[in-house]
């Protein structure tokens, strides 16, 4: 059956940034509805299990909630428990497990083509970030079941041999983790040493496990072909072969940039492939038509998180109403959440 409806705005991802844009909107007398092909908070669902955000609680809040919680920096479970109960204190209504297809019309008169329906508007927030999509190693076998792009937990893999691609926080975070649930642990890693990003209480962690033998780190080292029982790879002495029951390549995220164009997103020929926006106002190509959090960065997504992006609500809500754009603090500037 067909859905059609009609809002002011259509914020398409319903993530705390999406949320957040929202709630601003709906404070300004604007009827809003946040459409998302998941969850709700749905990238949040697919972090690690009792994951620890890298920000203190009020750096997470939006709408002026409270994030209550007795931890110092909040974890996976806490985010999902206090985004969702904002959503429903400010009763935004959801569209979930619904995939926007495309975006047809112009300025004041949009059709957001979604595949249970179309929903007009006037205005469309971008707030889709980054995590769906992965950066693959594009090699043989890298589509095999035994391959995964996002680390859950470890317990599954007591007593196996486990690679890890990559050497960044996520990676840093998981072979850590596995090797104290008893998992034989080998890192890949194209460059020549851990990721100096790595967070400051996780990397000495990782490099004396390393220095200790009890995790395996291959240096200036590729993945070259992937077998249902074994890793092959390319080190500075030549081929290698290493053992695998798992392979976790956890070599990063990206921007759905075929969903951006599917929407008339035009994007920018420099290196991050920046998706076309007017950095003060947050409008696109399309005019109405704004991007809020990680997706403004393009490939750069070390740019914009929770954090900062929250507040791309407020200049976009603004924007919308009228209303001059608000002093942001000084957390707008750019930080990395993970």
């Amino acid at each position: 059956m067909t859905i059609e409806s009609s809002f002011d705005v259509v914020v398409i991802g319903a993530g705390p940034v999406g949320l957040a844009c929202a709630i601003e909107v709906q404070r300004r007398g604007f009827s809003v509805v946040a459409v998302d092909k998941g969850a709700l908070v749905n990238s949040i669902i697919g972090y690690p299990t009792n994951m620890e955000f890298f920000s203190t609680p009020e750096l997470l809040e939006i709408g002026g909630h409270p994030f209550p919680t007795s931890h110092y920096k909040p974890l996976r479970e806490d985010g999902l428990d206090y985004y969702r109960r904002v959503a429903f204190a400010e009763n935004i209504p959801l569209r979930l497990y619904e995939r926007v297809m495309g975006l047809e019309g112009g300025l004041g008169q949009y059709e957001v083509v979604t595949e249970k329906g179309r929903i007009k508007c006037r205005y469309v927030i971008i707030a889709t970030g980054f995590y769906d999509v992965p950066n693959y190693l594009n090699v043989p076998g890298e589509d095999l079941p035994h391959v995964n792009h996002y680390y859950k937990e470890p317990y599954a893999h007591t007593g196996q041999q486990v690679v890890i691609v990559g050497a960044k926080n996520s990676s840093a975070k998981a072979a850590l983790q596995l090797l104290r649930a008893g998992a034989d642990v080998t890192m890949v890693i194209r460059g020549a040493e851990i990721s100096q990003s790595v967070k400051y209480w996780i990397r000495p962690d990782l490099v004396n496990r390393i220095k200790e033998g009890r995790i395996k780190a291959l240096f200036n080292t590729s993945i070259q072909h992937i077998t249902p029982e074994a890793v092959e790879v390319q080190t500075p002495t030549g081929l290698e072969t290493l053992p695998a029951a798992y392979v976790y390549a956890l070599t990063g995220y990206h921007p759905d940039f075929r969903f951006l164009a599917d929407l008339g997103i035009t994007c920018q020929t420099d290196a991050a492939q920046t998706p076309t926006h007017d950095a003060e106002t947050l409008e696109t190509n399309r005019p109405g038509v704004y991007l809020a959090g990680t997706v403004c960065g393009g490939l750069n997504t070390s740019r914009w998180f929770i954090e900062n992006g929250r507040y791309h609500a407020q200049v976009i809500a603004a924007r919308l109403a009228g209303e001059k754009a608000p002093e942001l603090p000084e957390v707008l500037q750019p930080v990395q959440l993970s």
